[in-house]
């Protein structure tokens, strides 16, 4: 779902998405720009037992994940399926873009044969990012689409294009199809999809939680309101970290760290 924390790397949610589904909240907001367009969505996990059925009506994918399981099961389906993926990825500072498994071009295995050792490379929750990178990385992917759909100019195929935000300066670096790929090289390897998050050493994602009435002795949400409209005397604790705390609380709540 739609959190606070999201909104200032994303423009397709705003304050009145917050607690919806993001993808209720993505397609709303992009039928509210073009209602003539058609929008499907998948409430699913993407998986090595549906990717390729997901991915089968679309002439081009993009890939804006955020970690390697996905991205690599995301190439690999595009490599068997023959169709071009437009690939973005961000970190803190800098972004990068290219156009992998596109005709003659290589793939993300040709770059990254094999995955970062688990908890090498820090999360966006962890490292950070600035906000505004996405919506550079995320511009550029789409142009790419757009001219893959026009068969116009030169598209980023062969070639990973790197953006440092901090210093402004592009750079671009020429990529060539591995021989020994096991995704795309002469050999074909790879004939089918594996599991990715065994691949990449790290646990697969939980099922996410299901909402569920309040036990005995808790409260919602809706009764809290109500008994601060009353104006209810009772004592409001909030264990969140510190600065949690200072991105949004609700007023007259008290502050005691869960760890403390």
């Amino acid at each position: 779902v739609v959190d606070f924390s999201n909104l200032q790397r994303q423009i397709i949610h705003g304050t009145s998405s917050i607690g919806k589904t993001k993808l209720q909240s993505a397609k709303e907001r992009l039928l509210d720009i073009n209602p003539n367009i058609q929008v499907d969505t998948y409430e699913t996990a993407l998986s090595s037992e549906n990717a390729l059925e997901i991915f089968a009506p679309y002439d081009v994918i993009l890939d804006g994940t955020d970690n390697f399981p996905t991205r690599y099961l995301t190439n690999d389906a595009c490599v068997l399926l023959g169709k071009p993926n437009a690939y973005g990825s961000i970190f803190r500072f800098e972004g990068q873009a290219s156009v992998f498994a596109a005709e003659g071009g290589p793939c993300y295995r040709c770059l990254y044969p094999e995955p970062p050792p688990p908890g090498l490379v820090p999360s966006c929750a962890e490292g950070g990012v600035l906000g505004i990178l996405p919506g550079v990385v995320g511009v550029i992917q789409a142009t790419e689409v757009v001219k893959i759909i026009l068969g116009k100019g030169e598209t980023l195929k062969g070639r990973l294009l790197l953006y440092d935000a901090l210093n402004m300066k592009f750079r671009e670096l020429k990529l060539r199809r591995d021989p020994e790929c096991p995704a795309d090289g002469k050999c074909s390897k790879i004939h089918k999809l594996i599991d990715y998050h065994e691949f990449c050493g790290v646990p697969a994602q939980p099922e996410p939680e299901v909402e569920r009435p309040p036990a005995p002795g808790e409260i919602d949400v809706v009764e809290l309101r109500a008994k601060l409209d009353r104006g209810d005397k009772f004592l409001l604790l909030d264990v969140r970290e510190p600065h949690e705390f200072q991105i949004g609380r609700i007023p007259g709540s008290t502050l005691i760290p869960l760890g403390t």
